[in-house]
């Protein structure tokens, strides 16, 4: 596990006890039941930015903390072990845009907004199915962006769109020339196709290339980080019920064979937790971070894959009913796992970097 600084073990803290408290699962379960679809409850966002959470990466001349990576991952990674819903995650690695590309009137303007939680953010990129940057149709003339984008995570309720285009990144406002069509997907969390129809764009700095991938490769590793967080709890509530459920007489944990099973998953989830953390380390420390942030989605993929699918079978029949939380783990980790990079795609993108 990383160490940590006395700051940072309070902030991690600070946000397991908040989100425990007040955004347990049943929190979830209510913002599902509105079918609101901005899928997240805004009193709740508005209680992470009083706490800071919202500018921990942004610099505090634009009024953030500039706490660093490894901070906001602690912060992540606890929301996911409840499926907290928040455009945190979106508006974190938009403003990272900013801060990479952004002109110093688009930092002035949007980063403290961001910080505060008055402005949210998303990132806009892909434009099918898949997750494929290098595949952009988008276009901007005469400072007007036209195109379409697929799944853009937490749109409903975002102010400020980073999008990409064949020339370069823009910052797109959510207003005139900029429409949304709902996608329903099975975490039940906001997703739309964005269609910007002349909109006003204006152009980040820096090549579309470079700078996409710096800003991707933020999105891989704060993804799994939540990723993690999700893994984790889903490991402690399949070993917390099969120490409780008593089948042929017998507690479930008593069995050799399930036991074999979990410890399989603890070496998994303990693998996990090295690569993610690891791309957090490279991210502060600015050193070979495309390969840092590969590694860490990609472990996030597979092990998340396998520990959502173990927790519901090792639930059984209830593993399988809306009346316990398991499912919505696996459901959440199927949406995450494709975005920014399948296994086998970031697979190749490492297999690319090596060989330079």
């Amino acid at each position: 596990m990383a160490v940590l600084n006395e700051e940072q073990e309070m902030l991690r803290d600070m946000a397991r006890e908040w989100s425990t408290n007040e955004s347990p699962v049943a929190e979830f379960r209510k913002i599902r039941a509105s079918g609101a679809p901005e899928a997240f409850n805004p009193a709740a966002y508005k209680a992470m930015a009083e706490m800071g959470w919202t500018g921990v990466i942004i610099p505090e001349e634009h009024g953030g903390s500039d706490f660093g990576w490894m901070s906001v991952g602690l912060i992540v990674e606890e929301l996911g072990k409840t499926l907290t819903a928040s455009p945190l995650i979106a508006s974190t690695l938009a403003a990272s845009a900013i801060i990479l590309g952004g002109t110093k009137e688009q930092k002035s303007k949007w980063l403290p907004k961001i910080a505060s939680g008055e402005a949210i953010a998303t990132l806009a990129i892909d434009e099918g199915p898949h997750h494929a940057p290098a595949n952009i149709t988008s276009s901007v003339s005469d400072g007007k962006l036209s195109g379409v984008k697929a799944f853009v995570h937490e749109a409903h309720a975002a102010d400020l769109f980073v999008v990409t285009a064949i020339d370069g990144l823009y910052l797109v406002e959510n207003g005139t020339g900029v429409s949304l069509s709902t996608r329903k997907l099975t975490d039940q969390r906001s997703h739309a196709e964005v269609t910007y129809a002349g909109a006003v764009a204006s152009k980040l700095e820096g090549g579309v290339d470079n700078l996409l991938e710096q800003i991707l490769d933020r999105a891989r590793i704060l993804t799994a980080c939540e990723m993690l967080g999700m893994a984790q709890r889903v490991f402690d509530t399949t070993l917390d019920y099969l120490k409780q459920r008593v089948q042929f007489n017998q507690v479930l944990a008593s069995f050799q064979a399930l036991q074999h099973r979990m410890a399989d998953l603890f070496g998994e989830l303990a693998s996990m937790r090295s690569a993610v953390e690891g791309g957090l380390q490279a991210l502060d420390a600015g050193f070979r971070v495309s390969e840092a942030a590969c590694i860490a989605k990609a472990r996030a993929n597979d092990v998340l894959h396998q520990i959502s699918r173990e927790g519901v079978q090792l639930h059984g029949g209830m593993g399988m009913t809306d009346e316990y939380d398991i499912g919505f783990y696996l459901k959440r980790a199927r949406i995450l796992e494709a975005s920014w990079g399948s296994s086998s795609y970031l697979r190749n993108r490492f297999a690319s970097l090596s060989s330079y």
